[in-house]
This record gives structure tokens, sequence and C-alpha cells, in this order.
């Protein structure tokens, strides 16, 4: 906190005794406050938190070193102002650009050594990976790390659940309602665009290439986010990400189909546009084919409205400009 003081020169005696009692008022004013407000921050720990596999975590002090072992957490954790504090990342973090100078800890297998010899006060995993990393987790537990099982988050209020979860367990709560109330207030942004699209388009979302096409159905955040910006998931029959019968989609003749797949893969568009028994389908006619960031729009974290904007922007150009 700044100090700011009206220092008054050349004047009377008398007046500069009064201003100097009148200071020392205010300095022990100001000590008082910034007295307080570090009592506010030390209230905040210990801190307890459920996870996701029911453990209670007691968090006895703000993590000062912070190992993340999923994308999702790490954006999070970077989005509070923490970028600083992570000494650790998986081998699939490429986001924010910071993250290429962090250490690596694993991919679908961690690197239990690795993430000790970092010293992390707190290591935050995830409820998706849980049962595959579970001897590697406990392993960490024993080595008196503590691990926060951050739950899966499957649509937009668990992911507003989710960054609630990690700004207590990073002490930064404070901040977490005003990144909720601007995620919240941009979708509503979108959502209200949307309303002005008479013309509803179908579409398919392609999250894996030929000859096996996978897609999402109901439960996903592609389907929440298409439903959001007023276009038809045709797979919406289906549940989770889904295999599709290439037959039967091709008879539902989507307007538009999406690739989420090209950053991993060559010229996703012209891979589909060539796609063979789908050259009767509108999108495909039409070339309404278009390939958006996998990593903004399944990431749950403070992107992924970022995501429903970008799907906006591609399925319904002439609106979302």
């Amino acid at each position: 906190m700044k100090k700011w003081y009206s220092l008054l020169l050349a004047m009377m005696l008398i007046i500069g005794v009064l201003a100097g009692c009148s200071e020392k008022q205010d300095q022990g004013k100001e000590n008082k406050s910034a007295a307080g407000e570090k009592q506010t921050e030390q209230a905040a720990f210990p801190v307890t938190i459920k996870d996701a596999l029911g453990d209670k975590v007691v968090i006895e002090k703000k993590p000062e070193r912070i190992v993340s072992l999923i994308p999702s957490n790490t954006e999070i954790v970077y989005a509070l102002g923490l970028g600083k504090e992570v000494v650790g990342v998986s081998d699939f973090d490429n986001y924010p650009e910071d993250v290429t100078k962090k250490a690596k800890v694993g991919g679908q297998e961690i690197n239990v050594e690795k993430i000790i010899s970092l010293k992390p006060n707190l290591v935050l995993a995830h409820e998706s990976a849980a049962n595959i990393e579970k001897t590697a987790l406990q392993q960490l537990r024993d080595a008196g790390i503590k691990v926060l099982v951050v739950k899966n988050a499957d649509h937009f209020e668990q992911v507003y659940d989710t960054i609630d979860m990690i700004g207590k367990a990073t002490g930064e709560t404070g901040k977490v309602p005003v990144m909720i109330k601007g995620m919240k207030d941009k979708l509503a942004a979108i959502q209200a665009k949307a309303k002005e699209i008479k013309d509803k388009k179908k579409v398919l979302i392609e999250v894996s290439p030929a000859p096996e096409i996978y897609t999402a159905g109901k439960n996903t955040f592609m389907d929440e986010m298409l439903a959001m910006i007023n276009a038809d998931n045709i797979a919406k029959d289906q549940k989770g990400w889904v295999k599709i019968d290439e037959e039967a989609m091709v008879k539902r003749n989507p307007d538009v189909i999406v690739t989420t797949y090209g950053y991993y893969v060559k010229n996703p568009i012209t891979k589909v546009l060539n796609q063979k028994g789908w050259e009767n389908v509108n999108a495909i006619k039409n070339k309404q084919v278009v390939d958006v960031n996998s990593d903004i729009m399944n990431r749950p974290g403070p992107r992924i409205v970022e995501g429903v904007e970008n799907l906006a922007k591609a399925i319904y150009p002439e609106v979302f400009k």
C-alpha cells in the first residue's frame, strides 16, 4: 500500500508540528490497515477442500510452488496470476507460452521423482486421470506433498466450480468472482447475438479424422456450445464421444462440418472435402468445412468462452463478424 502524505514546506513552526503529529496518526492507521490485511490473508489458511475423490485436503498455507498435471488446471492457475508459482506442468501443456519454460513432469504417466525434486507445496491432479495415476499420486502424498484432485467438468457451471476450487486452494478467492463474471458476461453477449439467427444450421463436429471419425454427442462441451449459438448438433442423440455411423450422418446431411484436429493433422479441411461417400452432403458441396482450435474448445478453463465465440464465427460468420 502506498503512503501519501501532504507535506507543507516553509510554514510556521506550529503548523509543522501539527502536520508532523497528523502524519504520525495517519501512519499509525495505515500500519494497522496493513496488519489487518495481512491477518485477513493469513486467515484464509489453513483451508480444507473436498476434492473429486471425496478426500478432505488440508492446505496449511498459500502454495508457493505448484505442479499442474493437466492443461486446464494450468490455464486456471495462470489466469489467477500465479504463473511464477508454477514449477512443473504436463507434457501436454502449451498455453500460455510461459509454460514452455516450465519443467515437464510427464503425460499419461507422471514422473514422480521429477515432481518430488521440484519440491511443490501443491500438486493439482485431475479426476479424469485419477485412476491411471492412483499409485503415483499416493507416492506424492507419502512424500508429504499436498495433492488436490480437481473435479472433471462436463458443463459450463462445473467449469466455474473448478475455478472456484483452484482459487481456494491457491489463496486467490478474491479473483474468482471477477473471472467468472467476465466469462458469464461474454457468454451472455454471444448468446444474445445468436438469437438473431433465423436459419438454424445442422452441424457435425469431427474430433478425429477418417477412417474412424469420432464426434461429440450430448453431455459434452461441444454439444452445449452448439446449443448456445443456436446450431443443431446432428449427433445430439448420441452420448459423449462416439464413433459415427458415416452412412447415418450422410443421411442427416449437415450444413457445416467442424473439425477440431487441425493442430495435429495436416490439411484437415481438404481431408474432409475428399471423404468418400460424402460428395452430396451440403457441407461438402458448399465447402462449409472449418477447423477450430480444439484446446480452446475442450479445456474446461477461462478460455472456454473464447471457444464458443470461435465456434460461432466458424458456423455463422455473417452474424459473428
